[in-house]
């Protein structure tokens, strides 16, 4: 019988560098969208895909991030003394409880797959998924309960995969496809951000991955590779070698680029439309700006 995928690992020990001042004393992963933090949306994505147990691998900086996470019992007393139920709710959704999550400390920025090396004697002999809060994606399912309930039926090791245009292949990770069944793409290979014009398609990894444990021992073995980091993708590649199946998943929903700051406004304004008590007032500030612009040119 398969083993059910029960933790998560979540890489933020990154400097956030391209929000700088803001991140000079907030970590990126608690940037508010709307009016929850990053985090809060992979959290949440999480715990949808059936998650129990929360790995943060972090860096020194990062105390506000494991506070957000901490039970604050004058606040929860505050909001019951005043009635403020709905709000004592939403806040209790953000609390874990004790033994769900743990910290691992990343001391070098060594990549992607070095953070996740980190993580390695948490997660034993079992399957994981590995989530990056910067991938924020919008979808009626959750990305990673979609791909939960694939990986039920097919084992192996699983990226999320999204089309991207040709010319913009280069700062992702590059599927070769070996088959191709829809939602679903066996891989042959894959590629960390292959040159201009040399990648074998337009299929990118975002950051959602169900992987075996068999990734950690490839990780075990690896050098630097692109930009001198451990790439997980190296890792992950590494399966395909050794004949294990790896899948791409064309999941269904929007990704935006949260790491980037045009892709984070591009995301609070879709997340800000979505919700029914700031529509119509967003809606009308986007319109009355449209006009404004129309009007000048």
């Amino acid at each position: 019988m398969r083993k059910k995928v029960t933790k998560a690992i979540f890489p933020v020990a990154g400097l956030g560098t391209r929000f700088l001042p803001a991140t000079k004393s907030v970590p990126k992963e608690i940037m508010t969208l709307v009016d929850r933090p990053l985090i809060q949306y992979a959290i949440d994505e999480a715990r949808a895909a059936g998650i129990k147990e929360f790995i943060f691998v972090t860096s020194r900086g990062k105390g506000a991030l494991e506070d957000y996470f901490d039970h604050a019992p004058t606040l929860e007393q505050e909001l019951r003394k005043k009635g403020k139920d709905k709000l004592l709710e939403v806040l209790k959704s953000t609390n874990m409880e004790s033994g769900a999550i743990a910290y691992i400390r990343q001391h070098r920025a060594l990549g992607l797959g070095h953070a996740v090396w980190c993580a390695r004697r948490l997660i034993a002999n079992e399957p994981f998924a590995v989530i990056l809060p910067d991938d924020v994606i919008a979808a009626e399912k959750p990305c990673l309960q979609q791909m939960v309930e694939a990986y039920e039926e097919t084992g192996g090791s699983m990226v999320a995969a999204m089309e991207v245009p040709p010319e913009q292949a280069s700062s992702y990770g590059v599927l070769d496809v070996r088959e191709d069944m829809g939602n679903m793409v066996s891989v042959s290979g894959m590629v960390e951000k292959p040159k201009e014009g040399t990648a074998p398609s337009n299929l990118a990894v975002i950051g959602r991955y169900i992987l075996t444990p068999d990734v950690l021992g490839n990780l075990n073995k690896l050098k630097s590779g692109a930009g001198g980091e451990i790439q997980l993708t190296d890792a992950i590649a590494a399966e395909i070698d050794e004949e294990r199946p790896v899948y791409g998943y064309r999941f269904r929903g929007q990704r935006f680029d949260c790491g980037s700051k045009s892709g984070f406004l591009q995301a609070t304004i879709a997340f800000g439309l979505a919700r029914e008590e700031l529509r119509d007032d967003l809606s009308a500030y986007i319109h009355d700006i449209v006009q404004m612009g129309k009007a000048a040119q």
